[in-house]
């Protein structure tokens, strides 16, 4: 059984693993991407509904690294929703590089999956009344769902935004991920025909970041140093050219040590940009505010609207891959315009400062689930490093 906090059940049976598990219950529309999705550390602390109605048709593909030691296949190496609920699960699988079930590999992570719930009503009414907390319950064949009511009874949600998950998902040590060059460009330079350009080196505070997110930098030829949520700018001494603040789970006004850290990379003019979590830390660290939102942006297909240097709305309009429940209010400060607005609800998809030399976006340009329509976005934060 999915229990809500208000008091509603609904009744389904169990795969995955058979535990119980509670968490925030919130949902995502995308069609495909469940195995990006169910892996992605901005979901920590979450139950999530999947309101395509089959999910894990074309299985899970294997656990492998790439050569960077991070893994190829899925955007971490942990699966960080507490709970899965989806209307119907595939028991077979068809897809060349699936190497498993979902029903078996969430069994394997030990992540409880709820089957036959009517995602389509659960939606409704969290859209209706906001995301709340909920518990999935174990019954069994014999006392079916007495006995999940009776675990149920008196048992208090814990809320896992008042928890610092940032700091459950963020690196422990500080990685250097250098890219590696083609075989073409490496013997240019050794012909003697090719200058090798300056490396560009970014600090990235890893707060639950996107294995696609390093992709995208190491592809572009970029050396990322990962660094733990709290870590210190003051105690790197190699040189490094720009900033990066990654995506990740819960209230933002929790990274307090991140916030102070971005604020004095701003303070030093050091190019900065973020993503997300990324987006709403930076609008704290430069005197912004953040707000929760009733059910958060969770999908592949959020429209936005691009906004000029003066911050008026423009024609353009973008499709984006977005997992977030917080946003940046709109009051910005002096010499912040608004980037990117939400073309459904209007609220604030990205910020830059007029200096041009930091900026964020609410949604995720690597997309991964997703379009790719923002991926220009990582050219344009390297050339102004250039």
């Amino acid at each position: 059984m999915l229990t809500l906090a208000d008091g509603t059940v609904f009744s389904g049976e169990s795969f995955g693993a058979k535990v119980d598990a509670d968490g925030e219950v919130v949902f995502n529309t995308g069609m495909a991407g469940y195995v990006e999705s169910l892996t992605d550390p901005s979901y920590r602390g979450q139950i999530l509904v999947f309101t395509y109605p089959l999910i894990g048709n074309y299985g899970v593909p294997s656990a492998e690294m790439n050569e960077w030691g991070f893994s190829k296949n899925f955007e971490s190496e942990a699966v960080h929703v507490r709970g899965v609920v989806v209307s119907q699960v595939s028991e077979d699988f068809s897809h060349f590089k699936a190497v498993s079930s979902l029903h078996h590999w969430l069994e394997h992570h030990k992540i409880p999956g709820i089957t036959g719930i009517d995602t389509r009503a659960l939606t409704q009414k969290l859209r209706e009344h906001g995301v709340m907390l909920g518990r999935i319950a174990q019954g069994d064949a014999e006392y079916g769902n007495a006995k999940c009511k009776m675990q149920n009874e008196g048992r208090e949600i814990p809320d896992p935004n008042l928890l610092n998950l940032v700091a459950e998902v963020s690196c422990r040590e500080v990685l250097r991920y250098e890219p590696q060059p083609s075989p073409r460009a490496a013997g240019l330079r050794l012909a003697g025909k090719e200058k090798a350009d300056h490396p560009r080196t970014i600090i990235a505070y890893d707060c639950g970041m996107k294995r696609a997110i390093l992709r995208s930098f190491l592809k572009r030829g970029v050396t990322v140093v990962r660094v733990p949520w709290d870590f210190d700018l003051d105690s790197y001494d190699a040189p490094y050219d720009a900033v990066f603040i990654s995506n990740g789970p819960g209230d933002p006004k929790m990274c307090q040590a991140t916030i102070a850290q971005i604020r004095k990379a701003v303070e030093r003019k050091i190019p900065t940009f973020g993503i997300c979590l990324g987006n709403q830390l930076l609008a704290l660290a430069v005197g912004g505010d953040t707000f929760k939102l009733k059910y958060g942006h969770r999908s592949a297909n959020q429209p936005c609207i691009e906004h000029d240097a003066s911050g008026k709305p423009t024609q353009k309009c973008i499709i984006t891959s977005q997992n977030h429940g917080f946003a940046v209010k709109p009051e910005l400060p002096a010499g912040w315009r608004v980037w990117f607005t939400n073309a459904n609800d209007g609220t604030i998809e990205g910020i830059r400062h007029e200096s041009g030399r930091f900026f964020s976006v609410q949604f995720h340009p690597e997309a991964t689930p997703g379009p790719e329509d923002a991926n220009y976005l990582f050219d344009d934060f390297l050339a102004m490093l250039k």
